[in-house]
């Protein structure tokens, strides 16, 4: 029997089968397996598959949950589950439901990459200005509003959220976002965000849509739900009020995406919302050695708000965490990147048994140079997935529009591409009057006549011509297999000569991109039907263009490795790696206002989340965990001094194995000694026995600023952020800080004595 390979406490969560549970899972406890074999056995006592509705953060883990399912009761048994992330299965929702939202079954989803095209458009229209009005800035924006449910009417009349847009001096964030919303819905789309803002929208304003999904979701399960946001909250509280056999599965420990909306209230406050849940603890950790899961037992141990637990391991001591001081950051690259080396050497490990992981995405220039000159393969993850690479988003351009005719995005990209003597003059006068007619611009170019547009004849017939081509692909999108149509529509739309005679090397990728996209299509085509719901199977004796859209619109980082991506060594941001495990990591970058980043020293919750952000890179290891930090690092065109981190003290000295930094040769040691003042470590530092080198700040740094002199109230000008206004003063000397508005980025908080600046 499959229960007998779990601990008692893995067992007991997976035999509740009824009312609300909350299962709190240490790292490495295995939570996966808990759910999958919770699901397993609901089914084995009588619950019916079509019943239970499964809830992800990434297709991957839906996908290898749902082959494990099949394997412990059988596919027939499991082949009906709703399974997926909360973007997909909401997705679907909407486009059963579609008409009561009024949008057209195949609307399209928006990626960052055309929600930042479209907000870039209004911009321009509006004349604003567009370095006020970065695409980056007000997307966020928009996307932090929809996952707190504010509409944009609600943006609008919000007198808070009005007051600081103009305190930013981006008084019509509010307008964007109204002018954006309309746009998406005249071109049958939506972003990411829509699909869970719509879906609750639907849920509220039509009480038997609800109802009918009530009955369906009779049991709920949510993976990460310490990730979840206020719009996800309400949509998982909704779908299990009728019944609420809902299971929580998550780590408050690992809550570490409020920049994206994240609320970990939604796990601290499960017992408030189901006052008869039952809550069980996994606290075993299988993944790494006792070492590893003690310091990271200590680094956490540092927070006030968390759900007390004792996370431990039967695994064997291992080995201490090593600690690596280097003189500057391109240093730091050397020095991790010849360890790995030796270690790859000597422990005959593979490339893909490394990451290494940083704070932000700058971080990695060093240690691509470094892995580059030791000739080992690595692979930035979270870099330009395929699905961005410019040839292929032409195509599934072509793809877009022939499913949704008026997919604005998609239109403009390709309507001169290839080149057919469409000038972007007579796309500016179609859209003007478009806008002017509260209309697609897809119904401009249709109709002309009807709406006036005044072009020349020469550029109206290639329009006309470019409608009929799109129109003949539209008409077979419904009864033409996904792979047939493709393939129709890369040759009669040109794409396909185009690079066929780019004889550049350049070219020839970019045609064996499209070939692999097609093939990929194919085997979609082959594959994609095994776990059809019984409900929406009606017609679907092949796979359609829009079923591959659809599926590659919902694609998430994790989902897009290619297979001559395997054995490489792994770069990332922390914030990425979460759910991953290898058995070497290497956490660099560990210094004061780095990491911690210097944004999160304002206050005690965002320390703590960035204590999290640690407790997650350590428990990402499995046999050794290395910890690096520099003592001087290029940041903004200066030299900066840097000071280790704080979350190396809370490690605990017994547990840290300072190593050795036999990188640097005598001759730039020298060199070195030159260059740096003594630097003292902190106090606690002293017990740990590093190799002696001089270090730290240089003499750039005697520019700094007069501390003094800085009030609140004043006005400064920054390197990098321009000119701002002081708004707050706290800390004492040496570590003063101050609360700068800078117009062009918002409020940030700097050290006073590296920030070089200038009174105005």
């Amino acid at each position: 029997m499959y229960l007998d390979e779990l601990n008692p406490e893995q067992r007991k969560a997976t035999n509740q089968i009824d009312g609300p549970m909350m299962v709190i899972a240490g790292a490495g406890s295995g939570k996966t397996k808990v759910l999958t074999y919770r699901i397993a056995n609901l089914i084995d006592n009588g619950v019916n598959s079509i019943n239970i509705l499964s809830l992800t953060f990434t297709n991957k883990a839906a996908e290898e949950m749902k082959s494990r399912i099949s394997e412990l009761i059988g596919e027939a048994n499991s082949r009906n589950i709703w399974m997926g992330t909360f973007h997909s299965v909401f997705a679907r929702i909407l486009r059963i439901e579609h008409d009561k939202i009024g949008y057209p079954q195949s609307f399209t989803i928006y990626d960052t990459i055309d929600t930042k095209s479209l907000i870039k458009t209004i911009v321009k229209e509006k004349n604003l200005d567009d370095k006020m009005y970065k695409p980056n800035f007000v997307y966020s924006r928009i996307s932090s509003a929809k996952n707190s449910m504010i509409s944009a009417q609600a943006y609008l009349r919000n007198e808070d959220i009005m007051s600081q847009d103009k305190q930013y001096g981006r008084a019509r964030i509010g307008e964007i976002y109204l002018e954006y919303q309309n746009r998406c819905f005249k071109a049958g789309a939506m972003d990411f965000d829509d699909l869970l803002f719509k879906t609750n929208i639907l849920l509220k304003k039509f009480p038997e849509v609800l109802l009918k999904y009530q009955d369906k979701f009779r049991y709920i399960l949510v993976d990460e739900y310490q990730d979840t946001n206020k719009a996800q909250y309400l949509i998982i509280k909704a779908l299990s009020a009728r019944f609420e056999n809902i299971c929580v599965v998550g780590d408050d420990a690992q809550s570490i995406y409020s920049f994206r909306g994240a609320n970990i209230e939604n796990i601290l406050n499960f017992k408030k919302d189901y006052t008869d849940y039952k809550l069980y603890k996994l606290e075993q950790n299988y993944r790494s050695s006792s070492n590893i899961v003690n310091a990271a037992n200590n680094i956490i141990g540092h927070n006030k708000d968390q759900i007390q637990k004792k996370v431990w391991t039967s695994n064997a001591d291992g080995n201490l965490i090593k600690l690596i001081k280097t003189f500057s950051d391109n240093e730091e690259g050397k020095v991790i990147a010849k360890n790995i080396l030796n270690t790859k050497i000597k422990e005959n490990a593979k490339n893909s048994d490394f990451a290494i992981l940083y704070r932000t995405n700058a971080q990695s220039r060093s240690f691509e140079e470094a892995l580059r000159k030791l000739n080992l393969d690595y692979k930035i993850y979270g870099g330009l997935s395929f699905y961005q690479r410019k040839e292929i988003k032409d195509l599934i351009s072509y793809f877009r529009l022939a499913v949704n005719n008026k997919d604005e995005e998609a239109l403009k990209r390709i309507i001169n591409y290839p080149k057919r003597g469409i000038g972007a003059n007579s796309i500016g006068k179609a859209m003007l009057c478009a806008n002017e007619n509260d209309t697609s611009l897809w119904d401009v170019l249709s109709n002309q006549n009807k709406f006036g547009l005044k072009i020349n004849s020469g550029t109206s017939k290639k329009i006309n011509d470019f409608i009929v081509l799109i129109k003949n692909f539209s008409k077979k999108v419904e009864n033409t297999d996904a792979f047939e149509l493709a393939d129709e529509i890369s040759k009669l739309s040109g794409i396909n000569n185009e690079l066929l005679i780019d004889n550049s090397v350049e070219g020839k990728v970019r045609y064996e991109n499209i070939q692999e996209l097609l093939n990929g299509i194919k085997e979609f085509s082959e594959n994609s039907k095994e776990n059809t719901d019984q409900e929406e199977a009606e017609n679907d004796t092949f796979a359609t263009l829009s079923d591959f859209l659809i599926d590659v619109a919902l694609l998430t980082n994790a989902d897009n490795e290619k297979e001559e991506d395997k054995d490489k060594i792994t770069l990332m941001t922390i914030h990425s790696a979460k759910g991953l495990e290898f058995p070497y990591v290497y956490i660099v970058g560990v210094e004061e206002n780095l990491f911690p980043s210097q944004l999160s020293l304002g206050s005690r919750s965002e320390l703590e989340e960035e204590r999290r952000l640690f407790y997650v890179a350590l428990t990402r290891a499995e046999k050794q965990a290395t910890i690096s930090y520099t003592i001087s690092r290029f940041r903004w065109g200066n030299i900066i001094a840097c000071e280790p981190s704080r979350f190396i003290e809370e490690i605990g000295s017994d547990l840290l194995e300072p190593i050795e930094n036999t990188y640097t040769s005598n001759r730039n040691k020298n060199k070195a000694n030159s260059s740096y003042k003594s630097y003292t470590q902190p106090s606690s530092f002293n017990k740990l026995k590093f190799k002696k080198v001089s270090s730290s700040t240089t003499s750039n740094l005697s520019n700094a600023t007069d501390v003094s002199k800085i009030k609140v109230g004043i006005n400064v000008k920054h390197q990098r952020f321009g000119k701002g206004k002081v708004l707050e003063i706290s800390g004492q000397s040496p570590n003063v800080k101050a609360k700068i508005l800078f117009p062009s980025f918002g409020e940030k908080q700097l050290l006073l004595k590296f920030a070089k600046l200038e009174l105005l």
